[in-house]
């Protein structure tokens, strides 16, 4: 993996002197990071629990509180890659930790937002009393929850699926493992986390509604931005602000889409074991302009000085003078203490938890919420499944037709970052109006937000596959059936599992939004675990909220372990086999 560019300037056309481009290029950074500045300035102010921020439908406010909503998911996504890189690595390596860790996201990616917020609001408004730093901060972490799951799974199983060649190569040139990691690791599932990067930044956008006007123990507190721009508009029934506000989402869209997402997924070519020659690189102007740009190349070398130092540190080596009989005693001992530790904390949580529930919760609630939960499993399933049979096939085409990407890649992000609340609307007219089932067709709002992972994990997944086994089949003629059988599935099934598991966790986080029906005044609650935890959220009832949590927990939990655990397992397996051959 080398340092240098894979789309080289021609020689002709590489600069030499600074030019009216690079003057553009210094303005562009200094207002980008001015803007950021203006936006975190507006996260600090004076704020008392029950005061109202005003909140104003002039469409002029939407680029101020456009510019809010972009940094606090700007604030999230950086958590978000310190934390994929941090505990993907961990859970990747460590197996006693990733016993741990995997187990812990699939549930914490099914948690809803509003389950993170009604704990989370008040924890953060207490420790900045008397700040806007609470609420901010709230917001910021209702966002990072929604972004980070999805990237944690994705690096994970980068790092798992790593081929053996480049285990071997990382042997060869004997780098240790801060080197390995960065200049072998980092590399190779940069194509994978950069795709899941966008899924996971849309769905951020996705909930930037319930993390800007959150509605607590009976309070709203509305905090500026695009969220809290759609809460206010879907209330007083004004469909021409929420014209205005997704007009704004998708101009914002656009730009980061062009002006970072492109370029980066460009520059990811390099990382991959060959170059794709089908891929357009003249077409992302912005990089062709950045690399006609003096000012840019110095930046970039001198970033490469710093990076190249940094990774060439050289760690001390750990003496270890432990006989090997007593180490494996050392270690059998404490998986064994661990695993009685984790088992005794279950026991523990479990008896706290019952006990608080059956001060303030019966029985027979309890039962009924379960069986809201088992209506939520089986809608889950089942649109697992029918978005799986729409969206392979779209993504495996969008995959081998990279020109057609440029099209579709900004298109599948904005209808990702797509609120539902934007179509209740709509639904609540067909719903009045034909009086038609509102549990059958308020279903496919859970699924709106979420079934972009697995298109996005698709089309990440088919172009990691290499041409060779793509020309191979075109030249022995493999075609239909055999041809998804024996090269599109086997390439797909890891990256499919990936974006599966965070769909389904997505769905379920979904059902709170998608549950609950406002236009205005009116309201429709759907049968389901997701409306029972919203409600309760609105009234500020803890133990209800807790027992909803828990119950879609304990679902997501077995039908995790019982189902898509034993997929990733077999697809891991798998891939290491045929990698091996």
């Amino acid at each position: 993996m080398s340092d240098k560019p894979y789309y080289k300037v021609p020689k002709s056309s590489q600069p030499r002197s600074f030019s009216a481009l690079d003057g553009i290029i210094l303005l562009l950074v200094f207002g980008v990071l001015t803007a950021l500045a203006l936006g975190t300035q507006n996260m600090i102010g004076s704020y008392h629990l029950g005061e109202q921020l005003p909140i104003s439908l002039d469409p002029w406010k939407l680029p101020h509180y456009a510019l809010n909503s972009v940094v606090r998911m700007a604030l999230a996504l950086f958590f978000s890659f310190i934390v994929t890189f941090s505990i993907g690595t961990l859970a990747a390596k460590n197996q006693k930790a990733e016993r741990v860790i995997i187990p812990f996201i699939d549930i914490m990616q099914s948690v809803p937002i509003l389950g993170f917020q009604s704990i989370s609001i008040l924890f953060f408004v207490r420790l900045f009393q008397g700040s806007q730093l609470g609420p901010e901060c709230a917001a910021v972490f209702a966002i990072f929850t929604s972004q980070v799951w999805n990237m944690v799974l994705s690096f994970y199983q980068s790092l798992k699926t790593l081929p053996k060649d480049l285990r071997e190569t990382a042997a060869i040139f004997q780098l240790n493992i801060w080197q390995k990691f960065w200049r072998i690791e980092v590399p190779y599932a940069m194509p994978s986390l950069l795709w899941n990067t966008m899924v996971s930044l849309s769905a951020g956008w996705f909930f930037v509604v319930a993390s800007e006007a959150i509605s607590v123990n009976n309070q709203y507190i509305t905090l500026p931005g695009i969220g809290s721009y759609i809460h206010i508009a879907l209330l007083q029934q004004n469909s021409l602000a929420i014209g205005y506000a997704v007009l704004a989402m998708f101009l914002i869209i656009l730009l980061y889409d062009q002006l970072i997402f492109r370029p980066l997924l460009t520059w990811s070519e390099r990382f991959k074991p060959e170059p794709n020659i089908e891929v357009d690189y003249e077409g992302t102007w912005f990089l062709n302009y950045l690399q006609r740009s003096l000012l840019v190349r110095k930046l970039n070398q001198f970033l490469l000085d710093i990076k190249n130092t940094i990774i060439n540190i050289q760690l001390p080596k750990r003496k270890n003078h432990i006989p090997i009989k007593m180490r494996k005693a050392l270690q059998t001992t404490s998986i064994l203490l661990f695993q009685i530790s984790v088992i005794l904390g279950m026991l523990a949580s479990l008896w706290l938890f019952w006990t608080f529930l059956s001060h303030h919760v019966s029985l027979s609630e309890a039962k009924q919420v379960l069986f809201f939960g088992l209506i939520t499993a089986c809608k889950v399933s089942f649109l697992i499944v029918l978005v799986s049979l729409i969206w392979v096939p779209i993504g495996t085409f969008i995959g081998l037709n990279p020109k057609f990407s440029k099209v579709a890649q900004p298109i599948a992000q904005f209808a990702a970052a797509f609120p539902a609340d934007i179509l209740y609307p709509l639904l609540m007219m067909l719903i009045i109006t034909y009086k038609v089932n509102a549990d059958l067709w308020s279903t496919p709002l859970m699924i709106l937000g979420t079934q972009w992972y697995i298109l996005f994990n698709v089309i990440a997944g088919i172009q990691s596959l290499p041409l060779e086994v793509r020309y191979a089949a075109q030249n022995y003629g493999i075609k239909g059936w055999l041809w998804w059988k024996r090269i599109i599935l086997p390439a797909l099934f890891p990256y499919y599992i990936t974006g599966a598991i965070t769909a389904a966790g997505g769905c379920w986080n979904a059902s709170i939004i998608a549950d609950v029906l406002k236009w205005g005044d009116q309201e429709i609650y759907v049968a389901g675990l997701g409306s029972y935890i919203a409600k309760a959220t609105a009234e500020g009832d803890f133990p209800r909220i807790a027992l909803g949590i828990g119950i879609m927990c304990l679902l997501v939990t077995i039908i995790n372990r019982l189902v898509w655990r034993r997929l990733y397992n077999l697809a891991e397996t798998r891939y290491r086999m045929e990698s091996t051959t």
